[in-house]
């Protein structure tokens, strides 16, 4: 099993601020966790830097020239209340959604069976035209138009298990037929989509929202129950993950209650169905997570599992 670790230095330099949750030393501490032993076996690689063009696939040009019209020399400037940009923001977005496409590059080609972009910021709240939740360029979708775009994909797949709804790419999926979308989340909380109503104009979204303290049998039969049978009646020729690990149980932002052990699990699930659907290819990216301890762990379970050796 042939695992591919993507990272880069400018995505620790993204510096929303001092007290912000979403800080530098996230990817430190995940960065950390993939020194033990166990990870020696990562074929490790520099997340590159995306051609603009590739972005438009998903944010409009308005939206694109507003975020490079705005890169702040020192300091940050506030996209929203929740989003600021550092001088070094817009190019860690660039590699983060460039480690994603080389990462299905990669897998499509064969020379890896799957891979974990340990990037920052997250993506998946940014809308086609709009900056939300920490994100600004949304690297998740973005590598699913280039899946499409670059290697003929009818059917791309996105499953979501961070805390928070991805609001951004349910936007950018839920009218094509071609896209599959499936999240499980905290309801309430932000951004305040994600209804299990929610089912796109292709019936490609599938959200199974939770209650606090709903903890780990409701995620698990939540998954058993609905995502993953609508994953498998969707077929994906690949399946991306955008992985959050802000429901775990020392999470300050939400109180889903999760276990590190249910990211090993809900992982082993998900490359079941990839195994049976798209012979096995997956790329997975990081998104929340804000307990440092609780990430670094979580993200371990998660690569040691997408490795085979769980």
């Amino acid at each position: 099993m042939t695992t591919l670790l993507y990272s880069h230095p400018i995505c620790i330099e993204h510096d929303p601020g001092s007290g912000h949750p979403e800080c530098p030393d996230r990817l430190r501490s995940v960065m950390r966790g993939f020194e033990d032993e166990d990870f020696s076996g990562l074929k490790r690689l520099e997340a590159p830097m995306i051609d603009m063009q590739e972005v438009e696939q998903i944010h409009q040009p308005f939206y694109i020239e507003q975020i490079l019209e705005n890169i702040p020399k020192e300091g940050r400037v506030f996209l929203d209340a929740d989003t600021a940009m550092s001088p070094a923001s817009v190019e860690a977005s660039r590699r983060a959604a460039g480690a994603v496409c080389d990462a299905v590059d990669q897998v499509m080609k064969g020379k890896a069976d799957n891979a974990f972009c340990a990037v920052r910021p997250p993506g998946h709240h940014a809308e086609s035209g709009r900056a939300m939740g920490f994100c600004l360029f949304n690297s998740v979708a973005i590598g699913a138009m280039h899946g499409r775009a670059r290697h003929g994909l009818d059917r791309v797949a996105v499953i979501d298990f961070d805390v928070h709804h991805g609001n951004g790419t349910q936007h950018s999926f839920e009218h094509d037929a071609g896209l599959f979308y499936g999240s499980s989340h905290q309801w309430p909380a932000y951004p305040g989509t994600g209804a299990q109503g929610e089912t796109g104009e292709f019936d490609n979204i599938c959200n199974f929202p939770m209650a606090p303290g709903d903890g780990s049998a409701v995620f698990r039969d939540g998954y058993q129950e609905r995502i993953l049978p609508a994953l498998r009646a969707f077929d994906p020729d690949l399946l991306l993950i955008s992985a959050g690990f802000d429901a775990h149980d020392r999470d300050p932002l939400a109180q889903i209650c999760l276990q590190t052990e249910d990211y090993a699990w809900v992982t082993d699930e998900l490359m079941a169905v990839a195994d049976e659907c798209c012979d096995g290819r997956v790329v997975s990216l990081l998104e929340g997570g804000y307990n440092l301890d609780a990430l670094r762990e979580s993200a371990q379970a998660h690569v040691r599992t997408l490795m085979g050796k769980s």
